[in-house]
């Protein structure tokens, strides 16, 4: 109370000049009386003051009126039983979308204008449109956090001075619009392209389709892309593979993968801020450098410490979870690591004691790799590895709703399988297991010939075509058609014109020496003979 006398006693001084004739206090007499000789802000606020103080109100009707600071609200803070507008904005097509379902035909309406500027701006326009078309209570549901924030506001607002006379125009008018509003109407912001059930997202999904460019809608192929967009959720709801994957797996757009992952929730817990990968040395082929580390996850309990080590070239992973983590744990993890990914030419780890004792140097010496550490006491030279326990821990927890109750070896071999072959990035959109395998240089694999085939159905000969592998009795090819199998008998090699030349000077060398009566002046064919099977 003291503090509203002083702010009102300056403020009439600035405006006016003079202090107020008589100042009306809401307490007793006795009250009054204590308060002023015993409460030193007021003291303070009345100091030198020569008028009247009262704890009796006027006479006057007007004071006899109850009064509320607060006007009269419209916007409702819950959903109300009426018409649900959506609106949406695309930066690209530059639409401004509204669309809502009539309530006496059942069937989907829109407006839709073309606005030059941003997609806010855009949308802030479709907003704009929907008051100005609607006098009716209704529902507002808009997919920008900007525009759903500014209309939210806008009632009992104050519009200063604005630089941008488009955002002007638009914010003002809506300002206008929301203060001379007799009905109701309620503002929900809901997150653009969600895939989640009910009425509200079927909105959302229809407002967002009517803003896409018309090039993306014309391309899409509508009959196939609901059973695939299936299909990817239900992959992504077992497996939790990142965007990459996503797309490379069901030739989905970048949108739709972003979409899927944004609308899981065990993802959203576990989102990661996009950072570089930093500058530490890599092997500029699979197999060359690896780096090893240890990291705590306590839901395995006993088994909590998980080795992991990862090749810095191709990214490919291998983990395990051991009792602890001395030089024996190690090396029981690399040797498990040699089997899926090979043996590596150097393995940089930091200077923790089981890495750097004589028992683990025995064990590299053995098994022919190079062993180097980083600078004591520095995470950083570790980055790759230190990266790689971030990635694994988070695919563990992602996954932890379907595979909770397995076992640690379970867990880690499903959140490997996710992380090796079907995640990939945006630069290079393979699984690091294939760019492992492929640009290795101890592990490749060598080129197959080509041969030539009898189809088993038209009995003609094919090819050539690359041999993928042969069996016994039965040989895998590859042809444009994919592989298949064929019968061993009707697969031969193919043999070039040249090659043709020493076989046949081969067979003829052969002949003679095993028949001493062959005819020693037959000459060996040549290239140069030719015989007319027609003369």
């Amino acid at each position: 109370m003291a503090k509203i006398i002083m702010k009102g006693r300056a403020r009439l001084r600035t405006l006016a000049g003079c202090d107020f004739a008589c100042i009306y206090l809401p307490v007793t007499t006795d009250a009054l009386d204590h308060l002023l000789q015993n409460n030193i802000n007021l003291q303070f606020a009345l100091d030198s003051y020569s008028g009247q103080i009262s704890n009796h109100y006027p006479k006057h009707d007007m004071f006899n009126l109850p009064f509320s600071f607060i006007p009269r609200e419209i916007q409702s803070r819950k959903p109300l039983d009426a018409i649900t507008i959506f609106t949406d904005a695309s930066g690209k097509s530059k639409k401004s979308v509204v669309t809502w379902k009539n309530p006496k035909t059942q069937k989907w309406e829109s407006d839709i204008e073309v606005i030059q500027g941003s997609p806010q701006v855009a949308e802030l326009a479709a907003v704009v449109r929907a008051f100005e078309r609607f006098k009716e209570p209704f529902n507002l549901v808009i997919d920008s956090a900007y525009v759903a924030g500014v209309t939210v506001r806008a009632e009992h607002a104050l519009l200063k001075e604005i630089s941008n006379k488009k955002i002007y125009d638009l914010l003002s008018k809506l300002i206008y619009l929301v203060s001379h509003r007799e009905h109701p109407y309620f503002v929900m912001h809901l997150r653009s392209h969600t895939n989640l059930p009910g009425f509200i997202a079927e909105g959302n999904r229809r407002a967002d389709a009517l803003a896409m460019p018309a090039d993306i809608v014309l391309s899409a192929d509508l009959t196939k892309l609901p059973q695939v967009f299936e299909q990817a959720k239900l992959s992504h709801a077992m497996y939790h593979q990142n965007i990459p994957a996503l797309i490379r797996m069901f030739h989905l757009s970048r949108t739709q993968a972003k979409a899927i992952v944004a609308t899981c929730p065990n993802c959203q817990k576990l989102q990661l801020p996009s950072m570089g990968m930093g500058v530490n040395p890599r092997g500029i082929n699979s197999g060359e450098v690896w780096q090893m580390d240890v990291t705590h996850f306590p839901e395995f309990g006993r088994l909590k410490y998980v080795h992991v080590s990862i090749d810095t070239f191709s990214g490919a992973m291998y983990a395990s979870a051991h009792a602890g983590e001395k030089a024996k744990d190690v090396e029981k993890h690399l040797v498990q690591a040699f089997a899926v990914l090979g043996i590596p030419e150097e393995i940089k780890t930091d200077n923790g004691p089981a890495y750097t004792s004589q028992e683990f140097k025995n064990f590299h010496q053995q098994w022919g790799f190079r062993h180097v550490t980083g600078i004591p006491h520095s995470p950083t030279g570790q980055g790759i590895v230190e990266r790689a326990h971030q990635t694994l821990k988070r695919m563990l927890l992602q996954q932890s709703g379907t595979t909770k109750l397995n076992s640690p070896v379970l867990r880690l071999s499903k959140a490997l399988f996710t992380i090796n072959f079907l995640n990939g990035t945006f630069e290079d959109p393979n699984p690091p297991i294939y760019r492992h395998f492929q640009n290795t240089r101890r592990q490749k694999l060598q080129e197959n010939p080509e041969v030539l085939i009898r189809d088993p159905e038209t009995q003609k000969i094919q090819g050539p075509y690359k041999l993928v592998t042969w069996g016994r009795g039965y040989a895998s090819v590859s042809t444009p058609q994919g592989l298949r199998w064929i019968p061993g008998k009707w697969v031969k090699p193919y043999v070039t014109s040249s090659e043709v030349k020493e076989v046949k000077t081969a067979s003829w060398k052969r002949r003679r020496k095993k028949n001493p009566d062959f005819a020693p002046s037959c000459k060996p064919p040549t290239a140069d003979l030719y015989v007319n099977p027609l003369s």
